[in-house]
This record gives C-alpha cells, structure tokens and sequence, in this order.
C-alpha cells in the first residue's frame, strides 16, 4: 500500500478517520461527481455564492444590527467580515485540495474524525436548513412591502407572519421554499442560470439603493459613533455575521463545477470581497440619509429608507421588488446546499440512504430535495424570524471553527494532499479565524449557548444511536479485518 494513501481502517485508539484520497475518489471529484454532472464555470459559481449570502441579512437583519450597534454597525460588518475572511481562506485550501459536495462535513471526517464529522454536518442543518426557514420568513416581509407599494394592499397578518408575529401560519415563506424545491429537482443548470440571474439583479438593486441613500447623507447622522461602546459592536457584529452565512455553500458545488480545484477558491474570496463592500455602504448610506433611530427595528428599513429620501413608494416598491427576488435566490442557492451535503452524509452511511439518490433524468437528488423543504417548510410557516438567528449563528461559527482546525490538521496528517490555494500566514491565520469564531460564538448570548448545547446532545445521541452503528467506514473496516 502507497505511503501516500493510507487505509481508512480506523485506529482503534483514535477517532474513525475517512483518507482524503478516498473521499475524492468515492466522488469522482476529478472527473465526474456520483451521478452529478459538471455544468458551473466560475461566474457562475460567483453569483451561486453571492446568491447563498446577499438577502435576509441586509435587507431585513440590518435593522437588528443597528440596534445593537448604532452608526458603528459598520465596524460590525466589518469584524463579522474578518471572521469570515480568515475561515474563507481555510475553506478555499480545504476546497481546492478535497473539491467534493460534503464542505464542513467532508473536510471534518478526512481530519478530525466521525463522530466531530456528523456533529458538523449536524450544526449544518442549522446553517443551511433552520436559515432556509429564516430567509423565507424575511421574504415573506418583504412580499407585503412589495404588494402595499403596488397595490397599497397587503396580505392578512394571519396568512402572512407565525405565531410569534401576531400571525396564524406563514404562507408566503412556505410558498418560496416549495419554489426552490421545484426548481432544485429540474437540475443545477436551471438552478445555476436562475442562480445568476437574480445575483446579478440584487446586486444591482443594492447600487441603486446607495446611489438615493447618499443623496441624503448626513454626518451628523453618525453621531456618537460608538452609541453602545465596544460591547455594541460585538452584539451588532454576532447579528451581522448571519448577513454572510452561506458563503461555504460554494464548497458544496464541488461535484458540479468544472475545474473545481482552481474555480472553488478564487469564487469564496471573490464573494466575501464583494459582499463586505456591499454591506458596508447599504448601513452607511441607510444610516446617514435617515439616522441610526428611524433604521433600527424596522424589518423593510430600505424600503422605508427610499420612500422617505425619494418622497415616493415607487422607489421603495423597486427595493422591495428587489429584496423579494434577492431573498428566493437565498433560499435557492442554500437548500441546494444542504441537499448535496445530506447526500454526502447519506453516501458515508450515517444517514438513511434516500438522500442519497440521484435521478437519472435529472442528475439531481430528488427525494433528498423534497424531504428537505418538507421539513424546514414547517418552522417557516410557525416561527419568528429572531427565534432562529442566533441559533443559526452559533451553528454556523462553530461549524467554522472546525474548518480552521480542518486545515491544520489535514497539513500535518496529509501533506501531500494540496490544491491550487494555500492559506496564507499558516499557521496563524487558521487560529485567527478560531478565535474571532469563539469571539462572535460568545456574542450570541447565554441562552443561545444553552439551545445549542440541547441541539449538539440531540446531535450526539442520533448518531450514537444510528450513524456509529451504520457507518459504511466501519464496515468497511469490519470486513477488511476478517
């Protein structure tokens, strides 16, 4: 056996750990991925990325974040930004190195082993499945601005928001993840084109949207500063790191891009750059045409911000017309990730194998698609958009800061395994991105510790009881022993 591609037999003292050259083999990473088919080149692979990040986080959670941190909300965006920064480097190595559709979860089992592996993959569904229905419940808002701005109407409360909002049942939000849905099983060139198309739309939405905004800035507006100190900024930055969850989802397309090992880390980074540019002037010019007071908790503030700079709803109707495309390329762009990485987890055996099914017709997981926005079209239709942001935050940074380990460990159990990007500063960027993880996972507050904690022993036990008992690792090693 090559000293370069050691057994995936598990060290009976340590933790069972998939070899990275079997993972990329098992995938077909360099040449066709498990039945899924190579249709993305890097624009599209870009706006996918732009398409999981850019929606709820900007156009509806940046109220909340002024809240918490007044005009200093950008330095908020900023800091969230340097979080992500140092854990996009980390992804764009593991991702060029092991380009397969598992992200988080794939790169823990090839470093860090099993059962760390399914607890990620576990916090993803908090990432990827809970945030669906956190966006979907922000495109909801967004569909009643839209309508009262075009026919000064809106859909009844009780039709349109939760329980929690003063609602019965939420139908909008469910009605955009069927859609998403319907769209993912018809197959990812579909999904990539429509992808892209409303990427570059929301973008632009956004440009205009600072273009009126600045028309009205004010200094005067961003004064004090520091509103609510320096713990302000950490709350403000804990709310504004949900603005870029979804980034990673570019990792989940390595079984579907073309040239994935160089494509994969030049689009993370290409993403993060562009989106923090974005945000940044979004809170400065909302902030200064209108004052950190009249932004704060209000749900549609760029809407709102356009109407009152312009003196017309037709301005804030274009924003919210916007928002309502920007937040259904969010849902789109995130459930497909969360499919390929079940199908992942489904395919290492600590899933049932349904989601593991891909159809021949149209080279997608079907089953896996329509499970997905079966389940987590429930909570959209019954919950509160605040009930799950943090929780998704927590779930999401501590998924990250597995990845930053990831790194490290991959280099020094496999160092032959390279891809075309390489962290910079190594080791010291990796645990940077640790810490500012642990930094905004503080920010989140103690009772979203104490709700993820209950999740990650759900976690635990669903493994322990399934997963560690089916794992096709272990059999393999089973049967290898005898």
């Amino acid at each position: 056996m090559s000293p370069l591609r050691p057994s995936n037999r598990p060290n009976p003292s340590g933790p069972r750990v998939k070899n990275p050259h079997q993972l990329i083999a098992e995938s077909g990473a360099d040449l066709e991925g498990h039945g899924l088919k190579r249709t993305m080149g890097l624009f599209q692979l870009v706006c996918f990325g732009i398409g999981a990040v850019v929606g709820t986080g900007i156009f509806v959670g940046l109220s909340d974040s002024v809240s918490e941190a007044g005009p200093a909300v950008v330095l908020s965006f900023v800091l969230a930004a340097i979080t992500c920064v140092f854990t996009a480097f980390s992804f764009a190595e593991l991702g060029s190195a092991i380009p397969v559709s598992g992200s988080s979860y794939s790169f823990a089992y090839a470093t860090l082993g099993e059962r760390i592996a399914f607890l990620v993959g576990w916090c993803l569904l908090l990432e990827y499945g809970v945030s669906v229905s956190a966006v979907a419940v922000g495109w909801s808002q967004y569909v009643n601005e839209l309508l009262d701005s075009v026919i000064g109407r809106q859909l009844p409360a009780a039709l349109s928001a939760g329980p929690g909002d003063g609602g019965v049942v939420n139908l909008p939000a469910v009605l955009v993840i069927l859609l998403a849905a319907t769209l993912l099983v018809r197959g990812v060139r579909e999904s990539a084109g429509a992808t892209a198309a409303m990427a570059v739309l929301k973008i632009t939405v956004l440009i205009v949207f600072c273009a009126i905004a600045f028309t009205a800035f004010r200094h005067d507006n961003l004064t004090p500063f520091f509103a609510h100190g320096a713990g302000g900024v950490t709350a403000g930055a804990s709310l504004a790191f949900f603005s870029y969850i979804g980034f990673d989802a570019i990792t989940t397309a390595g079984e579907e891009v073309r040239n994935p090992r160089r494509n994969i880390p030049i689009a993370i980074m290409v993403c993060i750059g562009l989106v923090t540019l974005l945000y940044c002037a979004v809170a400065l010019g909302a902030i200064g045409a209108l004052g950190p007071r009249e932004v704060a908790d209000r749900p549609a503030a760029l809407s709102i911000v356009v109407d009152q700079v312009t003196g017309s709803t037709i301005g804030g109707g274009v924003i919210a017309f916007g928002a309502v495309v920007a937040i259904a390329s969010v849902v789109l762009a995130v459930m497909y990730g969360q499919t390929r990485i079940l199908m992942s987890m489904s395919r290492d055996g600590l899933i049932p194998r349904v989601f593991e099914r891909v159809s021949p017709r149209t080279s997608t997981p079907v089953a896996n698609t329509w499970i997905v926005a079966a389940v987590f079209a429930v909570p959209a239709a019954f919950s509160s958009l605040d009930v799950v942001v943090n929780l998704t935050t927590i779930g999401t940074l501590a998924t990250m800061v597995a990845v930053n380990l990831a790194v490290i460990v991959l280099r020094r159990r496999n160092p032959e395994v390279k891809g075309s990007f390489r962290v910079p500063v190594y080791p010291l960027s990796p645990l940077l991105g640790v810490g500012f993880c642990l930094y905004l996972m503080y920010g989140t507050g103690w009772t979203t510790w104490v709700q993820f904690a209950v999740f990650l022993a759900v976690g635990a036990t669903v493994y322990a009881c399934y997963g560690r008992s089916r794992s096709r690792l272990a059999a393999a090693a089973d049967e290898a022993g005898r």
